[in-house]
């Protein structure tokens, strides 16, 4: 891949985490995470620069599908931080999906042993959406978009909240 990296596995490794051969701390790379029952947006972007993009939809019926494909991304994209969007009711209050986000933040950073954020997203899908209606894309095209975008507005408002080059 010419990038300076280790892209290859220790030989005879198949425990979780996976072995990551950087010291994730070095990495200024950040994937953050739109998460849904039914798909999870992701979207990466990077501290140093401050600008997030979305990256890809995940589509899966079991954890081990979704994981996978975490996997995959978390090998390609070496991040040394992991974001996940958080939703509350818009009073602030939490609701079922609020403990499901927790859940799944508990498990991405005892899998690939890195550091997890949740980040508030009351309002991303619907910022999204907007997004999205005014770049011209709606009906089906929006939808397939959707959670990737949110992602990238859960990830933007994480580095525009954390400062540049943290």
């Amino acid at each position: 891949m010419g990038d300076g990296w280790d892209w290859t596995m220790s030989e005879g490794s198949s425990h979780h985490p996976s072995p990551i051969t950087h010291s994730p701390k070095q990495s200024t790379t950040v994937l953050g995470f739109d998460f849904g029952l039914k798909r999870i947006g992701v979207a990466v972007g990077d501290r140093m620069i401050g600008v997030a993009h979305p990256l890809q939809t995940i589509h899966g019926e079991s954890n081990d599908q979704r994981f996978s494909v975490i996997e995959t991304l978390i090998k390609e994209w070496q991040p040394g931080l992991l974001v996940v969007g958080q939703p509350f009711h818009i009073d602030g209050g939490e609701h079922d999906m609020t403990l499901r986000c927790r859940r799944f933040s508990r498990q991405l950073e005892g899998r690939f042993n890195l550091p997890v954020v949740l980040v508030d997203e009351r309002f991303s899908s619907s910022a999204a959406s907007q997004d999205l209606r005014e770049a011209g894309i709606t009906g089906r095209r929006q939808k397939e978009m959707l959670d990737q975008v949110a992602a990238q507005q859960i990830l933007q408002s994480y580095l525009d909240n954390s400062g540049s080059g943290n």
